[in-house]
């Protein structure tokens, strides 16, 4: 109660002593027989707590102190009134307290119903739900389509793609801290002004992704790119990418810039349209061969991250969502995915390539880009042994990813990385699987062309390899299938820096040793290996020369200032080099050239300022220069 309704109850109190005192006989009038009927308690609200209460007994005893003759009788009546008060509080208290324990005991136990209804429901058995179980069960049904999918097979589930370490930011700072991260970040802006260009001025929020963290200089997402709902067959969403009316006009203001090979309206395109992806991704090609690696990486990022600003809200990586190839909106984000893969693994981030490296599988089950051949190269670099085992035990549910030259080898690279942790652990190694030795006799009987070529490409100089090689079984480059051959090509490609391990090169050369002996007993081993790889790839034809070798390479192809004018640009959007470039082509000297000049080379260096004999270094070339 509060103190003032305290006050005006006393002073009631008060005037109907003084009446009593006066010697008034009429009771029915007095306010003492009038102030029940009021039901002064029932002002007493629920909220009330003891503080408020023990705050009214304190201001009432300070009243019956400064009051007059009447203060025992008045000290009486209040003490009664607030007995009552106390009493009446502690039982709307305990009938609140109950009241809140039956709710949450009731809601407690219809929970457990529902979760053994759901439970129940998962094991087959039917059971007849309540209407209010069936409305709780069926409200988020729009918001989660993916509730009621089955059960994702071992393809998908294999392929979960963790967002904690799908970012390149997250994997450095688990290596190099924080602060070493945040410094670099800021010697790079402040190194690199160039990446300040193109931005709008002021700052302003950027929509949050997992597969990049947008820096701050760049624009922000304006919304050109959107991604619809094809169809869902068998609990699989199928989406595909779709333009607005604005990205309409600037693919085709790309398509005439293309057409006449002029990189300078490819470069005007993302001054007012920043996230346009086929110019963005010709930008990130230009720059990746005049050696602009960091300029190369930020465009190709800045197209990952509109491409992801577009995701439908359906669509969640790598769970039962698919984006074919074979709708051409789609291919940019397979391309950019798969140089982005690859900007992650020169900067030593290994996991997050292998976690792009899944996206990628994910995404689409045909593997348009080759993201099976490279797979297992950066969970070996990642450290992801045991995944990678079961990788390949689970992908297919046929365990014939060891066919494969490259798996046929990290399979055996991966089992003596477990073994010598095994060994370090102090456990006992599993007698159910082969050892890493007989894995890579395997492999060696299988695809025997990859020792020589692992030799040439390591290389391995020692002399003992010598005599491996010389031998009949190893001679051979060719296996006779096309297939296997590119195959080959690609797996040498990718993975040969990790053979440089001295541990592997004793593994493959006592491998080589002991596959050697034992042929020299049976030689029919050799034929009954060679009938498994014909039928492992029985067609004629490469069935992969879509997967072009250099792209799976480390190496970066450059090309001089000249050359730059002999780009071509390609369907995608991407920029080829000239069939032949001279080799012994040499650099414009610069010593006697203006450096202003240079300088805006540097820049901008498709636009040419003049070789410096006797030509006019400062002139820009305009309209009157193309008449």
């Amino acid at each position: 109660m509060s103190s003032r309704l305290m006050k005006k109850v006393l002073n009631e109190q008060s005037a109907a002593l003084q009446l009593h005192s006066d010697g008034d006989d009429d009771d029915s009038e007095s306010p003492q027989s009038s102030a029940p009927s009021r039901n002064l308690f029932s002002l007493l609200g629920d909220e009330d707590d003891d503080d408020d209460v023990a705050t009214d007994q304190e201001q009432a005893e300070d009243a019956n102190e400064t009051s007059d003759h009447a203060i025992a009788p008045s000290a009486e009546t209040a003490a009664f009134h607030t007995r009552n008060v106390n009493s009446k509080k502690k039982k709307n208290k305990k009938k609140k307290n109950s009241n809140k324990a039956d709710l949450s005991l009731a809601n407690h136990t219809e929970s457990s119903d529902l979760n053994l209804d759901s439970l129940s429901l998962t094991d087959g058995h039917q059971e007849t739900c309540s209407p209010a179980k069936n409305k709780i069960l069926n409200a988020d049904a729009d918001a989660d389509a993916d509730a009621k999918l089955p059960r994702k097979p071992f393809k998908t589930r294999v392929l979960e793609v963790d967002p904690k370490f799908i970012s390149a930011e997250n994997e450095l700072r688990r290596i190099f801290g924080s602060r070493v991260v945040k410094s670099h970040d800021r010697n790079s802006s402040s190194a690199n002004p160039r990446l300040m260009r193109g931005g709008r001025r002021g700052t302003h929020n950027l929509k949050k992704t997992i597969i990049i963290s947008p820096s701050q200089h760049w624009p922000r997402w304006d919304g050109s790119l959107t991604m619809e709902l094809l169809n869902t067959l068998e609990g699989v969403h199928y989406f595909r990418y779709t333009h607005s009316s604005s990205y309409a006009q600037a693919q085709r203001a790309f398509e005439s810039a293309k057409e006449n090979h002029d990189l300078n309206g490819i470069a005007n395109i993302l001054l007012n349209h920043p996230y346009h992806i086929d110019s963005l991704t010709t930008l990130a090609d230009y720059f990746k061969f005049t050696g602009e690696h960091q300029m190369s990486a930020d465009a190709t990022a800045k197209c990952l991250y509109a491409l992801e600003c577009a995701w439908h809200p359906l669509f969640t990586p790598s769970r039962n969502c698919q984006l074919k190839y074979d709708h051409d909106m789609n291919k940019p984000l397979f391309s950019a995915l798969f140089t982005h893969m690859k900007n992650m693994d020169r900067r030593g981030c290994h996991r997050s390539a292998l976690e792009i490296c899944k996206l990628l599988l994910s995404l689409d089950s045909n593997d348009p880009v080759g993201a099976m051949f490279c797979i297992d190269y950066y969970a070996l670099r990642a450290e992801e042994h045991g995944w990678l085992e079961q990788f390949a035990e689970e992908y297919q549910s046929d365990n014939s990813l060891w066919l494969f030259p490259n798996f046929s080898y990290s399979l055996a690279i991966c089992r003596l990385c477990l073994e010598s942790k095994e060994v370090l652990g102090g456990r006992e190694t599993d007698a159910g699987k082969a050892t890493s030795f007989e894995l890579m006799k395997q492999a060696l009987m299988l695809h025997p062309s990859v020792l020589k070529k692992l030799v040439v490409k390591v290389p391995l100089n020692d002399r003992k390899w010598t005599s491996v090689v010389k031998h009949s079984f190893f001679r051979s480059e060719e296996t006779g299938s096309p297939s296997v051959d590119h195959l080959i090509a690609i797996c040498i490609e990718k993975s040969y820096i990790i053979w440089r391990l001295p541990d592997l090169q004793k593994l493959l050369y006592d491998s080589a040793i002991s596959l050697i002996e034992t042929l020299e007993k049976k030689e029919s081993d050799v034929n009954d290996w060679a009938c498994v790889r014909k039928e492992a790839f029985s067609s004629e034809k490469n069935e992969y020369s879509h997967l072009l070798v250099s792209e799976f390479s480390d190496s970066v192809p450059t090309m001089p200032p000249e050359n730059l004018q002999d780009f071509i640009v390609d369907q995608r959007g991407g920029i080829e080099l000239p069939e032949q470039i001279p080799e012994n082509h040499v650099l414009r000297d610069v010593a006697n050239r203006s450096p202003l000049a240079v300088l805006f080379e540097s820049i901008l260096p498709w636009v040419n300022y003049g070789t410096g004999d006797g030509e006019d270094e400062h002139h820009l070339p305009g309209p009157a220069d193309e008449d």
